[in-house]
């Protein structure tokens, strides 16, 4: 089954890819895998701000780690790639937070669910999630990816 239908299948509609915000690379090639640069979370169209353990719930920051997996994939599909996902190898979780808030593995999950439920086992992955004082734009959390790419 294409990854396209197996979206379609889960009521998964993919934002457009998000344009860079600076001098970076949405997605590399190299040597078999894609590096993904870090994004952002767009809910509805609007930047999911705020910082975890002060304004955003832990739900709400689950939802924007999800968003910013949804992202990701966007940035696969624009690049070419998507249907050439052999393996999620690893996600990087950046929470805004609170130096006492400590569920950022919680709010990681957001986007790692999301991988194993449009990759089934392919989508399991190693992963960072670390809290950070700010992100760029004011961002409550950002992911990148590291993308095992069938070859052609």
């Amino acid at each position: 089954m294409s990854i396209e239908t197996r979206l379609r299948d889960l009521g998964i509609a993919l934002p457009e890819a998000a344009a860079p915000v600076a001098s970076y690379q949405p997605v590399v090639l190299h040597g078999g895998f894609a590096h993904v640069s870090g994004q952002l979370p767009f809910i509805d169209g609007a930047l999911a701000t705020g910082r975890l353990g002060e304004d955003v719930s832990l739900d709400d920051g689950m939802a924007a780690a999800r968003a910013c997996g949804l992202m990701i994939l966007a940035q696969l599909k624009a690049a070419g790639l998507l249907e050439r996902v052999e393996r999620v190898v690893k996600l990087g979780a950046f929470v805004n937070s609170t130096p006492d808030f400590t569920d950022q593995p919680k709010v990681a999950n957001g986007a790692s669910d999301l991988m194993f439920e449009v990759f089934g086992e392919a989508g399991r992955h190693a992963r960072a999630a670390v809290g950070v004082p700010v992100l760029p734009l004011g961002a409550a959390v950002e992911v990148d990816a590291v993308i095992a790419i069938a070859s052609e």
